[in-house]
């Protein structure tokens, strides 16, 4: 069965100013489809054909393996993001954030060091470890912690077209946006029990 592009959990202006309906037009549309498709076109006929996108991703290897971490890390993104977002994280995760970084001032620090530092395209993640300890994991290319041991609880997309038409090459800005519209909801929703 193929897999579906999946819907954006907003609307394409919703995530408005801090990113635009051209950018959601760009990265959902254009790129986060074109992974789907590619991924489509490589498992037709296949065994692959019939698992779900997480499997793929964990089994596949060289440019099934991009397409497939792509399109997943580009969904779980999109999750990440609301229109209401920002803030300060509540209840477990706070509590989390504070035994692991200090507090939410140092995650955003290190979160954004990690971003700045990447050199060319990638993710930076809020992981968890199977120990529970909450870590900021930077991964280069279709990079996922899918692949490991570590669950992923928020990502930051730090390929160019996910900010460029808002922000050019100016990661830091991208990046004061992207906080502004975390959800910290859906963050939580991650954690290990």
């Amino acid at each position: 069965m193929p897999l579906e592009l999946p819907r954006l959990p907003y609307d394409r202006t919703a995530l408005q100013p801090h990113l635009s309906a051209e950018t959601l037009d760009l990265h959902h549309g254009r790129h986060h489809r074109g992974y789907v498709e590619a991924v489509n076109a490589r498992i037709d006929g296949t065994e692959l054909a019939e698992l779900p996108l997480e499997d793929i991703v964990r089994q596949s290897q060289g440019s099934l393996f991009d397409a497939a971490a792509q399109a997943w890390n580009h969904a779980f993104y999109f999750q990440c993001l609301h229109p209401r977002g920002g803030g300060d994280p509540k209840d477990r995760l706070a509590e989390l954030v504070t035994r692991h970084f200090g507090d939410i001032r140092r995650l955003r620090e290190e979160f954004d060091r990690a971003a700045l530092g990447l050199f060319g395209s990638g993710w930076v993640w809020l992981v968890q470890h199977p120990t529970g300890a909450l870590a900021i994991q930077a991964t280069r290319n279709a990079g996922t912690p899918l692949t490991g041991q570590s669950r992923p609880l928020l990502a930051c997309d730090v390929w160019e077209h996910a900010y460029y038409t808002d922000y050019q090459n100016e990661r830091a800005r991208y990046l004061e946006a992207f906080w502004k519209l975390v959800n910290w909801d859906f963050v939580a929703a991650q954690l290990r029990d």
